[in-house]
């Protein structure tokens, strides 16, 4: 296991974090970090989404901490201080999100290996919510898993669906993969938008929180992603919505003031799950472990009752 950073002055999570560089099946180098737990109920494999990095969940570890777990997490390829794939760094890109269950496979075997407690559960996020519904669909050995707005479709008008799809596609056959989607850019979002009308969070300490992060440590920050990455995240998202639910207990918890993500797939998901069930949080954003601490203590109080009932 080869050391990496784990900045955890601006974490803010439990005491005795760790980071490591791991190598994917297919060699590409990406980062691991962790928040051991004396005594743990279990571990909580924690998916972020797209522009997002271990840091941003010191909190939620800490939150799980208290509940009696200990949390493991990653950064994708592609961002934090993963390999990126394209000269632009600040691009957010991947060319399958098949490659995503790589980063996952190697994750998993990495908490084996420094002994996290088992059962493993799964909390996942946005675009993590549409990497961890394939690895349960995979059948990777989670006993239940806790979604926050998962990224089971883009929200976007209906009309626009296949026309990004048939651009997006057609961008691989001109080399334009790598670049930006129509209507995003060089900029991470949370640097370059004001706190007020923002599509992230109704809390300013957690709005707070993560703009220090960035500004201190700006390589671990995302912008808008490629056109290749688009194409990946309509596909694989049209493939989950022709699978079954997976044959594992989930909750899954939704902002009513959502405007990233597509409700509708979560709506439709939710009630075709036999041991699933879905949460709606009224006046709340996107990020759910973001919110304020009524909020997520409702989240992580709810997340952690399913994991207790399924160990």
């Amino acid at each position: 296991m080869t050391e990496a950073p784990l900045f955890a002055e601006v974490a803010d999570g439990p005491e005795g974090g760790r980071a490591a560089w791991l190598a994917t099946s297919d060699g590409v180098r990406i980062r691991v970090g962790w928040w051991p737990l004396a005594e743990a109920k279990g571990t909580v494999i924690l998916l972020p989404g797209r522009t997002e990095y271990i840091e941003k969940y010191g909190h939620a570890a800490t939150d799980l901490a208290a509940r009696g777990y200990a949390t493991l997490t990653i950064d994708w390829r592609g961002q934090g201080l993963a390999d990126r794939a394209l000269p632009d760094r600040l691009m957010g890109h991947v060319g399958d999100f098949d490659e995503y269950q790589r980063d996952l496979d190697a994750a998993l075997a990495h908490a084996r290996a420094v002994g996290l407690p088992q059962p493993f559960y799964m909390i996942a996020h946005s675009m993590g919510g549409c990497i961890g519904l394939r690895a349960l669909m995979r059948g990777l050995p989670f006993k239940a898993a806790a979604f926050s707005a998962p990224m089971w479709g883009i929200l976007m008008a209906a009309w626009m669906r296949p026309v990004a799809l048939t651009i997006s596609t057609l961008s691989r056959f001109v080399g334009a993969g790598g670049r930006y989607t129509p209507g995003t850019g060089e900029a991470s979002y949370v640097l370059s938008a004001p706190f007020a009308g923002n599509t992230l969070t109704t809390e300013p300490a957690m709005w707070d929180y993560m703009v220090r992060q960035g500004r201190a440590h700006p390589d671990l920050t995302l912008a808008g992603p490629s056109l290749g990455w688009l194409r990946a995240a309509l596909v694989e998202c049209l493939s989950l919505g022709r699978k079954a639910a997976p044959a594992v207990p989930a909750l899954c918890a939704l902002g009513m003031l959502e405007k990233i993500v597509d409700a509708a797939p979560i709506h439709a998901r939710m009630a075709t799950w036999p041991q699933g069930r879905l949460d709606l949080y009224p006046a709340c954003e996107h990020e759910v472990m973001m919110e304020t601490p009524a909020i997520r203590a409702r989240f992580f109080d709810a997340a952690c009752a399913l994991f207790d009932a399924n160990r």
